[in-house]
């Protein structure tokens, strides 16, 4: 059973649905797998929890 994590920026509802959709749909293709074996899990980062070029994403982000 594959088990997918996903890091990345706070999403809407709607936006988290439609990732674990394609890429659930996607990894079962990819594998040959069963889409109901696909565990996928997305870990919300807060912007200041992120360092990209040495500074804070919030502070490059608008």
């Amino acid at each position: 059973m594959p088990a997918i994590t996903i890091e990345g920026p706070k999403a809407t509802k709607e936006a988290k649905k439609e990732i674990i959709e394609k890429v659930s749909k996607d990894v079962a293709e990819a594998y040959g797998l069963p889409i109901q074996s696909i565990v996928i899990t997305i870990h919300e980062c807060e912007q200041d929890n992120v360092g990209v070029g040495g500074k804070q994403l919030s502070e490059i982000e608008h």
